[in-house]
């Protein structure tokens, strides 16, 4: 356990209650200058009101770490962790595979990287909603490889990543993160929206290099087991958002970018594609509707490409769209309820303009101006923004 939580664990069995509060918590803080114990107040089965944390089974121990052992990781024949004991039951690792799922963009290339078995970790970016992570995830499902992923936030630590002590009826138990089971398992780990955690992959920089690592909160050595490989997706390239689309983003260490030896860009799939992964979603209930639906979204992306608007209908928007009409059955109630997050302006342009759509307008006629006066101008769609 580190010098920090037993700073937590000291002052808690200190204070003599059996329950505590975040008033506690913050005074803890302030006296002993440790950070937030979030892996404390995050736990649910801890949790006995709003603010108010049992303590009651709370032993307050120093616990010294281990000697530094290697540990090595079972093959992949055994399927078993022998080190310790972890939430992740290694059936659950391989991903169920999704029977609508249309291969698009990256996805060959994907694959080739998962089944060569090989250590080689890859950034893929994109547009956020264009099939990054779940180009990952199926090209694990159909190849029985092993997978696990994590999301990345601001407050994602060390701890999140690699393991930690946890509470478990009243003592403190190790749980190995998802990159260590990962790891162990020779399994395909996915961090996805990696840009959102600058402040703390510094801990990634050996397990990026495939090399065994340490766990220092242990004193363990892992060793990773073959197969095992890494993807990062972002919707950046790791240089931040210079349009603020993508808030609380980070730039990443040029170090840490260079560990990857190559950079996946995953683009909106084509026409024909999109129209198939919504048919496929809409199980034959409108195709039209599918096709229109891909129109639309074109011709909004190209006015927002061209800084004609300020929102942009991804393809799993679309996937929203098509699984929302397939409960309502309506169309335009089916398009106002999965872009109702949008501002007024944006979302009443957007309905009329799928409403030309779905009158016979193509995007190209749209676009170029040379459609019928019912059909909104780029000028309009250009409003938006404004």
């Amino acid at each position: 356990m580190s010098e920090v939580r037993n700073k937590f664990i000291k002052a808690v069995t200190k204070l003599g209650k059996e329950s505590i509060t975040t008033a506690d918590i913050k005074n803890i803080i302030a006296d002993t200058g440790i950070a937030h114990p979030y892996w404390f107040t995050n736990q649910k089965d801890l949790r006995i009101g709003r603010g108010v944390y049992d303590a009651s089974e709370y032993v307050a121990k120093v616990v010294k770490l281990p000697k530094t052992t290697i540990t090595k990781t079972p093959t992949a024949e055994a399927n078993v962790i022998n080190s310790v004991v972890t939430s992740l039951e290694v059936e659950s690792l391989i991903p169920e595979r999704y029977a609508n799922y249309v291969p698009f963009g990256i996805y060959k290339d994907v694959e080739s990287i998962i089944k060569s078995k090989k250590f080689f970790p890859c950034f893929i970016t994109g547009q956020s909603g264009n099939g990054k992570t779940m180009s990952v995830e199926q090209a694990c499902a159909r190849n029985k490889r092993k997978y696990v992923c994590i999301s990345m936030t601001p407050e994602t630590d060390e701890g999140d990543l690699l393991g930690n002590y946890v509470l478990i009826n009243g003592q403190m138990e190790w749980r190995d993160g998802p990159v260590t089971v990962a790891a162990k398992q020779g399994a395909v780990l996915c961090i996805d929206e990696i840009d959102y955690g600058a402040n703390n992959l510094a801990s990634l920089q050996r397990v990026l290099e495939g090399k065994p690592f340490l766990l220092k909160k242990k004193g363990e050595i892992v060793e990773p087991a073959e197969g095992f490989t890494i993807f990062a997706t972002a919707n950046t390239k790791g240089k931040g958002s210079d349009d603020g689309r993508y808030m609380y983003t980070n730039v990443l260490n040029e170090a840490f970018l260079e560990r990857f030896p190559t950079t996946e860009e995953q683009d909106w799939p084509s026409r024909k594609i999109e129209i198939n992964i919504l048919k496929k979603e809409l199980d034959g209930q409108d195709d039209d509707f599918a096709e229109k639906l891909v129109i639309w979204a074109e011709v909004i992306r190209k006015t927002f490409e061209q800084g004609g608007c300020d929102e942009v209908i991804s393809t799993r928007r679309l996937v929203h769209i098509s699984r929302t009409f397939g409960i309502f059955s309506d169309k335009l109630k089916s398009i106002a309820k999965c872009i109702a997050r949008f501002d007024e302006d944006t979302k009443a342009t957007f309905l009329d303009l799928y409403t030309k759509v779905d009158s016979g307008a193509d995007a190209d006629s749209l676009l170029t101006g040379e459609e019928t006066p019912e059909t909104p101008q780029p000028e309009e769609l250009a409003n938006i923004s404004s």
